[in-house]
């Protein structure tokens, strides 16, 4: 079997590393803008050779592991270069726009729009990891649109690579994301940003970091190349969210100012519900 992997980082590696445990006799071919990445992902075995666009029509399946803007922006030009039986599944954190720019494509059919809810703060092939996919929620969107023999292998695979599928459109799952993923990475960039601006004096900020701030700010180390082509993609529904969000700090800003500590003590106490909503739910 001839799959391919564009983009060669924590994404792809990772499903390169699957590819190789779960299928036999698999051909992984690469590409990445990264000449490094592609280095890296050949020296270490994650992929067996490079490819080229003019060569995607030899494929059996084209994972897309791109930043979402570059999903967006190319995924028309790169079903006009498949074959006629090439399945192209993407790993993109938003659908709407995605599944948009392809809905009246002649191969639409041959497409999935997929999101692994799977992630670490860190980047590139180096971080690939042979275990991140499992226990992992699958989002998996439009698959009525996908041709059904296609779709049997797609879901069989995520399967067998210890993923829990769920369908969702690809509209609520972008406004879902903004709330439980896209916001929780604008926080911790804007707090990185806000320590690091106010406290010139790193090694004091060492010093009293303990583990809450440090769990806060983990997001902060992830790509910016990833985060910010999210952030254009669902740039409507984040926003809403930042509204709801920014609400509820000056709400707590201003009961700070009148010492209004009951109501603060009462905020707190309300959300620590939250706790049973995250239980079970894996982090790492």
């Amino acid at each position: 079997m001839r799959i391919g992997i564009t983009g060669i980082g924590l994404i792809g590696g990772s499903l390169a590393i699957q590819l190789r445990k779960t299928i036999e006799n698999v051909i992984i071919y690469g590409y990445d803008s990264s000449e490094l990445h592609l280095k890296y992902a050949l020296d270490s075995g994650l992929i067996d050779e490079i490819i080229l666009k003019k060569d995607f029509d030899t494929l059996d399946v084209l994972l897309l592991a791109y930043p979402v803007k570059q999903i967006t922006n190319q995924l028309t030009s790169i079903l006009d270069l498949v074959s006629d039986k090439t399945l192209v599944i993407d790993f993109g954190s938003t659908k709407y726009k995605i599944c948009a720019t392809v809905s009246s494509h002649p191969k639409r059919s041959q497409f999935l729009a997929t999101h692994p809810i799977a992630g670490t703060e860190f980047s590139g092939p180096t971080a690939a990891s042979e275990s991140l996919f499992n226990g992992k929620v699958q989002i998996i969107c439009e698959s009525d649109k996908t041709q059904n023999d296609l779709l049997k292998w797609a879901l069989g695979w995520f399967k067998s690579i210890g993923m829990v599928l769920k369908e969702m459109k690809p509209e609520d799952h972008d406004k879902h994301i903004a709330y439980v993923s896209h916001l929780s990475h604008i926080s911790s960039f804007i707090l990185g940003q806000t320590v690091l601006e106010k406290e010139k004096d790193e090694s004091a900020i060492f010093a009293m970091a303990g583990s809450g701030f440090a769990s806060t700010v983990r997001l902060a180390k992830s790509s910016p190349e990833t985060w910010s082509s999210i952030f254009e993609e669902n740039k409507d529904n984040i926003l809403e969210t930042l509204k709801h969000y920014l609400s509820n700090l000056e709400e707590f800003r201003v009961l700070l100012e009148e010492e209004n500590y009951k109501k603060i003590y009462k905020i707190i106490e309300k959300t620590n519900a939250i706790k049973s909503v995250l239980k079970g739910i894996k982090t790492k």
